[in-house]
């Protein structure tokens, strides 16, 4: 996964210099406020490389749960330099629309701009397939933002165009607000999952379906139940617990195989699972009275 954080390292690089150049050729806040969100793609990605290459660190005798985590500080960290980005962005467009100043010939910059962009468009699809494919938040969190900053590259080439074709140079500074607030909300949606994650948020959708029909169809099949499920997703890495309650007559051994074939059908449909089972006897209320965190 590190591999795709450092193309995407290079890929920043390499539309920073672009939109760089763009925005001096033509003096455009727009522009400059592409290249200011290029600034953030490589500091995002560089930190990315950095938790990733944490996160791939085995389990140890201080994170006995592994140190997947540590993906959430790469997106945190990312969407907290976007909310600055965004907001530095709002503030030259404001200067730039009390004290217009003419722009220089379009042509040639939004030529170079759209290279950049369509820079971005490919490493963005390169980063959001690998992250789905591995289950990694910081990559597909890097691919979401190159897209969206695709997007607002469109946009900003769009209101540039217009200013070509009208003459009417304040809509670049408009433009570059209606880019930035993008930006911020970008900003804020990252930060709200590293949040998420960082809360041991649970399982949902799908997912989350699938591992409750799985556990009913194992245990309706032999006449057992099961309660207190707990779910939680750690970057890449999925954590689940579940009490299995089964007649009381029955072996330890008979118990155990049932854990273990619901054990491994969980981990057939849940990618990275680690997955904990508690058995109880059906029988005893007191195995019907822990279904909450602190019984």
């Amino acid at each position: 996964m590190r591999r795709y954080a450092a193309w995407s390292i290079v890929a920043a690089l390499t539309t920073m210099a672009l939109k760089g150049v763009a925005a001096w050729l033509t003096g455009s806040v727009s522009l400059f406020s592409d290249a200011l969100e290029s600034l953030v793609n490589l500091a995002g990605a560089a930190f990315a490389y950095w938790m990733l290459s944490v996160g791939a660190a085995p389990p140890d005798e201080k994170h006995a749960h592994g140190h997947e985590k540590a993906e959430y500080f790469s997106s945190g960290f990312e969407g907290l330099l976007i909310l600055v980005a965004g907001a530095s962005i709002i503030w030259a467009a404001v200067s730039r629309l009390i004290s217009p100043v003419p722009l220089e010939p379009l042509g040639i910059g939004l030529l170079v701009s759209a290279v950049a962009t369509a820079v971005n468009l490919g490493m963005s699809r390169v980063l959001v397939v690998a992250g789905r494919k591995h289950q990694s938040i910081a990559l597909e969190a890097d691919g979401a933002h190159l897209m969206t900053d695709v997007w607002t590259s469109a946009g900003v080439l769009a209101g540039l165009g217009l200013v070509a074709f009208t003459g009417f140079e304040w809509l670049d500074p408009v433009v570059a607000i209606a880019v930035a607030s993008q930006i911020l909300f970008t900003g804020y949606r990252l930060v709200g999952r590293s949040a998420d994650g960082l809360m041991d948020s649970a399982m949902e959708g799908d997912s989350l379906t699938a591992v409750t029909t799985a556990l009913d169809r194992e245990t309706n099949a032999v006449g057992a139940e099961w309660h207190a499920l707990r779910t939680r997703v750690a970057g890449n890495r999925t954590f689940v617990t579940v009490h299995v309650l089964v007649p009381g007559d029955w072996t330890v051994h008979r118990g155990h195989e049932l854990c273990e074939t619901i054990e491994a059908g969980l981990r057939a449909l849940v990618p990275r699972a680690t997955i904990v089972t508690h058995l109880e006897p059906l029988e005893d209320p007191r195995a019907h009275l822990d279904q909450s965190l602190d019984p």
